[in-house]
């Protein structure tokens, strides 16, 4: 049976697009899911293939024993799953689609059996491309010896552009958000992007009234004639 955590986060990812393809990064709100959080997580597309973590709850932390923000969704995956990993990232990404793998974890001594299910829901960032994903990662059973990597048993993809052309969903794309760190061409002094007044001579005012002459210093005084 799915668990609870992985119908409330995608649950709550399907009532942010509000009849769009994908929501956006910014949508998204904690407190939203968060009877799932430790669950939950952010990633950050980094090149094809290949996304990192910005935000992850306890449950992946437990699952490898370590702070896993910054590292690659691939190091959850012993090395034979990593290039379907991989695939099904890009699809996620450019098609888009969402996706959802069974897990089976890796055994040995310690690591006693374990099953999980992911789930990757595609997310715009601020400039409007499809480069997040929310996701959910649940395993089920006595983690044991950390860290503990999957292989993947079954791997489902919903691409969402052929759902919405039959949902007759609305597909326009939207303005991007304006990025709140200034790129290098806006990173200059606010005096210098004021917008240019053009020049219009009928609008100058001209004073007629003259100024009063300055009264001299000097004063020219001749002597009259005895």
């Amino acid at each position: 049976m799915q668990h609870p955590g992985l119908s409330l986060v995608e649950a709550y990812w399907e009532g942010l697009r509000e009849g769009r393809l994908v929501p956006r990064r910014a949508d998204v709100d904690p407190r939203g899911i968060d009877q799932a959080l430790e669950f939950a997580f952010i990633l950050e597309r980094i090149a094809p293939g290949m996304a990192r973590f910005r935000l992850a709850g306890m449950h992946l932390n437990d699952l490898m024993g370590m702070e896993v923000r910054g590292m690659p969704l691939t190091s959850f995956f012993v090395p034979d799953a990593r290039p379907m990993i991989s695939e099904t990232l890009e699809h996620v990404f450019e098609e888009p689609a969402t996706a959802r793998l069974t897990l089976a974890g890796e055994r040995g001594l310690g690591k006693p059996e374990l099953e999980a299910e992911l789930l990757l829901l595609p997310l715009k960032s601020d400039l409007g491309d499809i480069s997040r994903v929310l996701g959910c990662l649940v395993a089920r059973g006595d983690i044991g010896r950390t860290p503990r990597r999957f292989s993947v048993t079954e791997t489902r993809r919903n691409p969402l552009l052929q759902a919405a052309i039959e949902d007759h969903v609305d597909m326009r794309p939207e303005p991007p958000l304006r990025n709140t760190e200034p790129t290098l061409s806006e990173a200059r002094p606010l005096s210098l992007n004021e917008p240019h007044v053009p020049f219009e001579h009928e609008q100058m005012h001209v004073p007629t009234t003259r100024l009063p002459a300055e009264r001299p210093y000097l004063k020219l005084v001749r002597k009259a004639d005895d």
